[in-house]
């Protein structure tokens, strides 16, 4: 049988490292599963950690003589600049031998622009909420628990930053939406629902194999996991109170997996110091930490898709998480979902898991057999799926 991509040429422009944690991670997944759809891929990265058999094409725009220049040597904005800049020359030269491009948020605009120019249909990655819509929730987050968002933190309000985002907003021909969180986020940012695509992240299943170890049937505890930087917009001071006032913390674990931003732990320190708080910092091996626990537990307040949400149905944890974190999981299915902020339900999700063992079962159940459609494998055909998607879209616009 023929790949589902075998016919689809893609551009696919990226302004940082690939194979770097975070972003250069998923970006490199999403490739990877691009080619293997069969998609003719020509990648234009400011350099790469790793190799990507099968690609057609890869440009590296900040290597010189084999050696990588860092973003911060010339300045970051410079470099996302500079990128562009070679991506849309690249394009100009190879357009006709792409059917789309696809471009990350920071260095595109000009690459935007130049694919309006020339017709070739253009998508643009929003791996998080409406920009606008997060910084207002995490500086809204931030000022109710008492804390300051560092100067250097992602949703720290940047006028300059917000400025080039809505620019590349209206430039791209459909904004790739990771979750139906983000996708609303848009919608009431005043976006035309056809400009936006629904499309999914993943896990890498190797990463998870044969990690979940069964509890003994007469283990009545809770154990929960937190994984993510502890700070305001991921909701660790929701976690951490609901987890308290449940009852749960009476005889159960709550395992935190991430470092706690300093002005935000002097905040929380009388609840960070619980004896069922287990802080373990960074975790080189989350899925072995996930395994050991019943629930992730994730009440973030601003998300885009987390990875997390993911890793942890793969590692056999029901999801206690709220709205915003964009979790690929149904309520009552495969967990238990909350308004982002709602911290008395949370506090009842909790309860209900730690008395009702048969829901717990049933939902950790659900997640393992959901993550089987959440792979890397599955969101590369999912990403094809959206591009087509994109491309009919534009073919009846023009025809009409």
């Amino acid at each position: 049988m023929a790949a589902e991509g075998q016919d689809l040429r893609v551009l696919y422009s990226f302004p940082h490292m690939l194979g770097r944690a975070g972003i250069g991670t998923t970006a490199s997944h999403q490739i990877s599963g691009l080619i293997e759809q069969g998609v003719a891929v020509d990648m234009v990265c400011t350099s790469s950690e790793r190799e990507f058999p099968g690609a057609r094409r890869i440009f590296e725009t900040l290597k010189i003589g084999g050696r990588r220049v860092p973003h911060r040597a010339i300045g970051v904005h410079r470099a996302y600049a500079y990128h562009d800049w070679c991506a849309a020359r690249i394009l100009r030269r190879l357009h006709r031998e792409v059917d789309l491009v696809h471009c990350w948020p920071a260095g595109c605009q000009r690459t935007l622009e130049v694919a309006e120019q020339l017709g070739v249909p253009s998508f643009r990655e929003a791996p998080s909420a409406h920009t606008k819509r997060a910084y207002e929730d995490a500086a809204r987050e931030a000022m109710a628990v008492g804390v300051e968002l560092p100067s250097n933190h992602h949703h720290r309000y940047d006028a300059r930053q917000l400025e080039r985002e809505l620019r590349e907003f209206v430039a791209a021909d459909y904004l790739l939406v990771p979750s139906e969180y983000v996708e609303r986020t848009f919608v009431e940012e005043g976006h035309a629902p056809g400009s936006l695509i629904r499309h999914r992240y993943g896990f890498a299943p190797s990463s998870f194999a044969g990690t979940r170890r069964p509890r003994r049937s007469d283990d009545q505890t809770l154990t929960a996991v937190f994984v993510g930087r502890g700070e305001p917009n991921k909701g660790l001071h929701h976690a951490l109170r609901a987890w308290v006032d449940s009852g749960a913390a009476e005889d159960g674990r709550l395992l935190i997996c991430g470092e706690v931003l300093g002005s935000y732990r002097a905040q929380i320190t009388e609840l960070l110091g619980h004896a069922s708080v287990d802080e373990l910092g960074f975790v080189e091996d989350v899925g072995r930490v996930m395994a050991s626990a019943d629930v992730l537990l994730l009440p973030s307040v601003t998300e885009g898709s987390a990875l997390v949400t993911y890793e942890a149905q793969a590692a056999g944890c029901a999801l206690l998480v709220s709205d915003a974190a964009g979790a690929a999981c149904t309520h009552m299915e495969q967990g238990l979902v909350h308004d982002a902020g709602d911290v008395a339900a949370l506090t009842r999700h909790l309860r209900r898991l730690k008395d009702d063992r048969r829901l717990l079962r049933k939902l950790q159940k659900g997640a393992v057999t959901n993550a089987t459609g959440l792979t890397w494998h599955r969101a590369g055909e999912r990403l094809v799926e959206a591009y087509r998607e994109g491309l009919e879209r534009s073919r009846t616009r023009q025809s009409s």
